[in-house]
């Protein structure tokens, strides 16, 4: 069954628009609770939260009054980051999770994201079936409408914040200065909290947020502020989330910005040498460096590759046994701690290290030596299939037949906004950059590119 509005990473688009909008909203919670009775889930709890958007309070009591009238039970959760819902839904027995976020994206945009009761992300053909339940457009969510009764609240955040904080030794931090953008985004109250708690001091950044400013010029899509911060500072480290916080990136002491995929390789090349890497097993996405796979390998392990999105990499690390994986993003999936993306525990994880070790972030980055790699996003009007797209389609098989088996070009759709995203990574860095070239002009031939 195909998805009509579910993508990469739940819905998403611009508020107010034909899909995120309160009677959508509301149809979708509706939906979820009908979807819920089908499997045998009578009066299912359903715990929603939010990020900081001035359009997540309606969005989120849309839903849950779509939940109700659906014959589930609500509940609020107010502000909190995407993972703490996935741990609640988790250990608090509820049948499904909702997050109100566009992640990453502007203010102007919003959507919605659905955990399962192990607090994993549903799949695939779970956001199929609850689609199938939607109401037909402007028949309203269902007997009941928005009048459908109560929705309660409820307080999990000091649990989320109290497990995170178990994740290093009591104290490990004092004499730490650590940077954190929070993005302006729903880790303001939580991330430093847990720093605070485990004794560091912390210097803080987009940390004020007002309903419009999440994601705007701050956090792990605009490192160049923390950078800053770190480097005239004098931090340690430095931590930027997203504005949902189920992802981040770091900087070192210098003021260099750490991706996903570095973060992975520290992680992964420590277990490996403590033999504690289950599997002895890293789970990434398409986009990773090629480097993680040389870093990894070098080490006695093997990388396994999924589809982009962070549910794809947690799908097969539970097929594999798996324990670590995520993406180049930031998306960093710690089954010890939670089965979804933390960005922090992620950076709590990797400050781990530096302190087994006493190495500082600028050294054990090193583990990790990237091939050469460009990557490209354009805004298209319309995703047309790509095998219809001519010049695109030969100009990827000519660049793979010259590149062989020394690099790989990746070209494929954003799932959550209309992008064309293109990836060429390669031996030297005049082969990746006219590769992306020619992959651009070959994409200006094919597609209406705004």
């Amino acid at each position: 069954m195909q998805r009509l509005y579910f993508g990469t990473d739940g819905v998403r688009g611009p508020y107010g628009g034909p899909v995120v909008n309160e009677a959508f909203a509301s149809g979708l919670g509706f939906a979820a609770a009908r979807w819920l009775e089908g499997r045998g889930v009578h009066s299912g709890r359903v715990l929603i939260g939010r990020d900081t958007r001035a359009s997540g309070a309606s969005l989120a009591a849309a839903v849950g009054a779509g939940v109700i009238a659906g014959g589930g039970r609500a509940v609020a959760l107010g502000i909190i980051p995407t993972p703490a819902v996935s741990r609640a839904v988790r250990l608090g027995g509820a049948a499904l999770g909702v997050v109100i976020t566009a992640s990453h994206n502007p203010a102007s945009d919003n959507g919605v994201k659905f955990f399962g009761p192990d607090g994993s992300k549903l799949t695939d053909a779970d956001e199929a079936a609850i689609e199938s339940h939607l109401p037909a457009p402007g028949a309203g969510p269902g007997p009941g409408g928005g009048d459908a009764g109560p929705i309660a609240g409820e307080s999990v955040l000091e649990s989320y914040i109290e497990a995170a904080a178990r994740i290093l030794p009591p104290g490990s931090l004092r004499g730490w200065k650590i940077a954190l953008d929070c993005a302006n985004g729903a880790t303001c109250a939580s991330s430093p909290t847990v720093l605070w708690a485990l004794g560091a001091e912390v210097a803080g950044l987009g940390d004020n947020p007002d309903g419009f400013n999440i994601n705007s010029g701050v956090g792990s899509e605009h490192p160049e502020a923390l950078a800053e911060r770190v480097r005239s500072g004098g931090a340690r480290v430095g931590i930027a989330h997203d504005g949902d916080g189920d992802r981040c990136v770091l900087c070192d002491e210098l003021g260099g910005v750490l991706d996903g995929d570095e973060m992975l390789a520290i992680l992964a090349t420590h277990a490996l040498g403590q033999g504690s890497l289950a599997g002895k097993t890293l789970v990434v996405t398409v986009q990773s460096n090629l480097g993680v796979d040389a870093a990894v390998e070098a080490a006695g392990g093997r990388v396994i590759r999924t589809p982009v999105g962070d549910r794809y990499v947690a799908e097969r690390m539970r097929a594999e046994g798996a324990m670590l994986g995520g993406e180049s993003s930031g998306h960093i999936l710690c089954f010890d701690f939670g089965p979804t993306g933390d960005g922090l525990a992620a950076a709590l994880k990797v400050i781990g290290v530096m302190l087994e070790t006493g190495r500082p972030l600028s050294e054990l980055r090193k583990v990790l030596r990237k091939f050469p790699q460009l990557s490209a996003a354009l805004t298209v009007r319309e995703k047309r299939p790509l095998e219809s797209l001519a010049a695109l389609s030969g100009e990827i098989r000519a660049i793979e037949r010259e590149l062989g088996a020394k690099g790989r070009v990746l070209v494929r759709y954003s799932g959550t906004e209309p992008k064309l995203r293109l990836l060429v990574e390669g031996p030297t860095e005049h082969l990746v950059r006219t590769g992306i070239d020619r992959l651009r002009a070959a994409c200006r031939a094919d597609l209406d590119v705004l």
